[in-house]
């Protein structure tokens, strides 16, 4: 993770494993709206946060997708936060560009210059597999004639803390009143209300299509 300018964190990236993760935990995949009083206030006002959340499959040798070593940018820099003597003393931070996409990967959490690089390679990979993805799925929808209508706001997900308590997810209009348990995690209501939603959605589709 990376810490925040003045506080809290800026920008983290997590691991989960578990029988169909990704299937399940895509619908996180949008930006996230918080609204609460900001404990990093002094005058305990109420303030609007976003996060963008990014859920990347963990991509394997067997991924038909390669990197080219020639089309990365490769730079090392000194890790910051409290690393001890081994940051201080060695760039062992490492940022990774893949040229052809932009793509930049920056990891730091590692000890040595070499790991850092190996977990860069990985999460790299793995987004050039989503942008591969993604790609072939545009490539599909344009052939069947889809449109994708534009979303309310940008948020995928509310979460109201003050002066009510309150989430929403704005694709399926879910609801509940226990935010604090969803902020804790308990994400299994709303995980299967979205995955209903896409099922319904695609037989609606294919039902359109047979007539």
């Amino acid at each position: 993770q990376t810490p925040g300018d003045e506080a809290g964190i800026k920008s983290a990236t997590i691991k989960i494993d578990g029988k169909y993760a990704y299937g399940y935990l895509r619908s996180e995949r949008g930006v996230h709206r918080l609204v609460r009083l900001s404990p990093f206030d002094a005058d305990h006002r109420r303030h609007t946060s976003f996060a963008l959340v990014e859920v990347l499959p963990e991509a394997d040798e067997t991924e038909q997708v390669k990197i080219n070593p020639d089309d990365l940018r490769v730079d090392v820099f000194r890790a910051s936060g409290n690393g001890g003597q081994n940051v201080q003393k060695n760039s062992t931070a490492i940022r990774v560009t893949h040229l052809p996409t932009n793509i930049v990967v920056a990891v730091q959490n590692e000890r040595s210059q070499a790991q850092n690089r190996e977990v860069a390679m990985r999460i790299l990979l793995s987004r050039l597999v989503d942008l591969d993805m993604q790609q072939k799925a545009e490539e599909r929808a344009a052939l069947k004639g889809e449109h994708v209508s534009a979303e309310f706001g940008r948020q995928v997900r509310s979460y109201v803390q003050h002066p009510y308590q309150m989430v929403k997810d704005h694709r399926t209009d879910f609801q509940t009143g226990d935010a604090q348990a969803v902020l804790d995690g308990d994400l299994d209501d709303i995980l299967k209300s979205y995955l209903s939603s896409q099922v319904e959605s695609a037989s609606a589709s294919s039902e359109v299509g047979a007539n």
